[in-house]
């Protein structure tokens, strides 16, 4: 049996993600203010794939396509993020912990970025831009953690467990990502989840049997 407590020995603890926000903010700002900083660091498979500028992969979660973009997605960040912080400083201490969590944020931005460079590396008119898979990565990994916690939409406050909005979730976004045309990054959010899901089991395999455990009572 698992056992995981929430905690903060720290300030630090909580603030990684207040960190990650406003970044985020002020790149984004700046992308919003200036048509050329947004082109040069928004993620384009073609000059990914064909002109190494592999930079891109990750400077496109920096920054979104308008405002209403940015703080849905901070918005959710912020609400999951401070929670599966402390989920990991819980199950591998502080320093471990948060190291982790940043590197989990991190490399799910270029991860969930994958399908779609393989998808449109010979397209140089395909662009994406936000943090969607990054935080589909941290509500996952948060999800992963505390399975039956109740989990609803901004603009529909409608709570369910995380494991079957979670479920849903991975259906929609496999769907619209095979059926879509509006310029979503679905198959981001579909692989975002996804490696949350991967990356928690595999640095600590045993929460697979507690949330297998926590949705079986």
């Amino acid at each position: 049996m698992l056992t995981i407590y929430l905690y903060s020995n720290s300030l630090i603890n909580f603030n990684i993600t207040l960190v990650i926000i406003i970044a985020t903010c002020i790149f984004s700002y700046l992308a919003e203010e200036n048509i050329d900083f947004k082109r040069k660091y928004i993620f384009n498979a073609f000059l990914v794939a064909q002109r190494k500028q592999y930079y891109r992969i990750f400077s496109s979660g920096m920054i979104h396509g308008d405002y209403m973009h940015l703080a849905f997605n901070m918005i959710s960040l912020y609400s999951f993020g401070s929670a599966t912080e402390l989920f990991f400083n819980s199950l591998f201490g502080f320093q471990l912990g948060s190291l982790l969590y940043v590197l989990l944020y991190v490399s799910a931005l270029g991860v969930a970025h994958l399908p779609t460079l393989y998808r449109y590396q010979n397209n140089p008119n395909y662009n994406s831009l936000g943090a969607s898979g990054a935080v589909s990565a941290i509500i996952f990994a948060f999800i992963l953690c505390s399975p039956l916690s109740g989990v609803g939409l901004i603009f529909l406050p409608i709570m369910v467990p995380g494991y079957i909005f979670g479920g849903l979730y991975l259906i929609y976004s496999s769907y619209m990502a095979q059926n879509s045309n509006d310029n979503i990054g679905h198959e981001a959010h579909f692989w975002g989840a996804v490696y949350g899901v991967l990356f928690l089991i595999l640095a600590h395999p045993p929460i697979a049997a507690h949330f297998l455990e926590q949705i079986m009572r």
